[in-house]
């Protein structure tokens, strides 16, 4: 873990929640100048404290309005056969998040698609005959309450 002050989290915290903010406003809500603000933030970014910048993109407004959790148990957890499983999944632009599970479900993913017809042929095509896939159970998304990306600072 990065051995951080106070003003790194101030800074880090405002990064998190408004990622285009200006070195010059970045610095002004910290208390810092400019120069010594940018110096922390690049040193951040240099320590991978900082993974990159995003825009917040609404899936709907893109066409995409189906969001599906996938839970995925694998026929063998040998360290090689997660391991092709997950490079499967790095291929498939619908999948956006992956994650493994300790416990009965080895995998969780999440999938977008433009409707129900397009996810069901992700399905059927390419999650399914992944390798190294026992069974899939899948879950809609029939609302988001609360989606907040980062960590609370």
């Amino acid at each position: 873990m990065a051995n951080l002050d106070d003003i790194d989290r101030r800074l880090l915290s405002q990064l998190q929640d408004e990622g285009r903010i200006t070195n010059v406003e970045l610095a002004h809500r910290v208390g810092l100048t400019a120069p010594p603000c940018l110096r922390r933030v690049r040193a951040l970014e240099e320590e991978g404290v900082i993974r990159g910048y995003h825009a917040e993109l609404d899936p709907s407004k893109l066409g995409f309005s189906i969001t599906v959790f996938a839970m995925v148990s694998l026929k063998s957890q040998a360290e090689n056969a997660l391991r092709e499983f997950e490079d499967a999944m790095k291929d498939l632009p619908e999948v956006r998040e992956v994650h493994m599970l300790n416990g009965e479900i080895d995998f969780i993913i999440k999938i977008v698609a433009r409707d129900l017809q397009a996810f069901q042929e992700f399905l059927t095509s390419k999650l399914t005959p992944a390798p190294n896939v026992a069974s899939v159970k899948t879950s809609l998304t029939i609302r988001t309450s609360k989606n907040e990306p980062g960590v609370p600072l």
